[in-house]
């Protein structure tokens, strides 16, 4: 799930916690029985939320494994600050699923954490963050990008970038590439794919892209032939799906079916999707992502040099540095207010200036990442980085 992004936009290469972090990884993570004795000032206790299973366990997958492997560093680091997993030191499952996911923030709720982590998903994540702001618990959003999360609450932040930002980055990649008329088909079901249908057309409209024909499905649909014939008769260049990995190899390979034999693009979603059987079928076929595991920054080669060692590249997705990075900006968090309890972890994250695996991040006003964007390509069935555009908007480097 990843492609290449400029060195230049990881400058600083993580912030000095993470540095300090990953020089050493043989301590196991601290017990509930370190913090009973103690020491709970400088352990930050750590509820975190993902999909486990159904189709889209490979990002939970990822969650589990980045998230062990940050809170090893951490807590063999020198920070002077530790993390502890709570529910015993799995990730919750959301199943992606609503009322799931208010299941999994119940249960690691009741292990009393000073922060909550995820979810990946929006449908899933905006509940929960409707509860946290409730409770006045941090909640650390890590892939959900509708814009309405943050809105829920002061105590609530993500490391993502928002749909609103994400869908001018596909409109203006459109417009760079020189496509004058675009076909969207989004999942009406979910609101994921309804805030960046809805972005991706606004600024289409802006800069002079017709959107041909808009048609809808349902993220339980398998059969798209009739979307993509229509798709075809409205004359696009460029058909926009923003759903997520299960349905887009049944989309991309109708619409192939159908005699679309322009680009298909669709958002971070795509990441980690199975292009089995169907590699020609993915020529020409694009998605925005939040990181690319083939940038040369340190912070970036060192996560995934580790990452693969032990855990392979199956899982090694941006769900998976999204997690990893979540644990650094709890520890920077606690570093900047001087305390673990989550009012000072919810200070020390306001206004936060971070660097990681996903590059530089600015939290807003609203608690949104300010950060770059890449663009991402398939090349024989396998994901290429293709470019990289900056917060302003502007292409600031492209793969050679």
């Amino acid at each position: 799930m990843a492609a290449a992004m400029s060195a230049s936009l990881f400058a600083g290469c993580g912030s000095s916690t993470q540095q300090g972090g990953a020089a050493a990884s043989s301590e196991a993570p601290v017990s509930s029985t370190a913090a009973a004795d103690g020491e709970e000032d400088n352990i930050i206790r750590v509820g975190v939320v993902c999909a486990m299973t159904g189709g889209s366990a490979i990002y939970g997958e990822g969650a589990q494994n980045a998230v062990d492997m940050a809170v090893e560093e951490i807590n063999a680091g020198d920070s002077g600050y530790k993390i502890e997993i709570v529910n015993g030191g799995k990730v919750a499952d959301d199943a992606k699923d609503a009322k799931q996911a208010m299941n999994a923030y119940n249960k690691v709720m009741a292990d009393s954490p000073e922060a909550i982590v995820g979810s990946f998903f929006s449908s899933v994540t905006l509940p929960m963050a409707e509860q946290a702001s409730k409770d006045g618990m941090l909640l650390l959003a890590t892939g959900a990008t509708n814009a309405d999360v943050t809105l829920k609450g002061d105590t609530i932040f993500r490391n993502c970038f928002i749909d609103p930002y994400q869908g001018k980055m596909a409109a203006l990649f459109a417009k760079d590439k020189g496509f004058t008329k675009a076909a969207v088909i989004y999942a009406k079901d979910d609101d994921y794919s309804n805030g960046l249908k809805d972005a991706f057309i606004e600024n289409c409209e802006a800069n002079g892209i017709e959107v041909a024909y808009t048609g809808e499905c349902m993220t339980t649909d398998t059969d798209y032939s009739s979307q993509a014939a229509q798709a075809v008769a409205s004359g696009a260049e460029l058909l926009y799906y923003p759903c997520f990995l299960d349905t887009v190899p049944l989309l991309v390979g109708a619409a192939r079916n159908a005699g679309f034999t322009g680009a298909i693009m669709g958002g971070d979603g795509w990441d980690g999707c199975d292009t089995t059987g169907l590699a020609t079928q993915f020529d020409d076929c694009y998605f925005t992502n939040h990181y690319s595991s083939e940038d040369t920054a340190p912070a970036v080669q060192n996560f995934v040099q580790k990452y693969t060692e032990k855990y392979g590249t199956e899982s090694l997705n941006a769900c998976a540095a999204l997690y990893y990075d979540a644990m650094y900006m709890l520890v920077q968090a606690a570093e900047n207010a001087g305390g673990t309890d989550t009012a000072s972890l919810v200070k020390g994250m306001t206004g936060m200036s971070f660097t990681g695996v996903g590059g530089d991040i600015t939290l807003d006003e609203n608690g949104d990442a300010i950060k770059s964007i890449a663009i991402n390509t398939f090349v024989d069935g396998a994901v290429k980085w293709t470019e990289t555009f900056g917060s302003d908007g502007t292409v600031v480097s492209k793969a050679d």
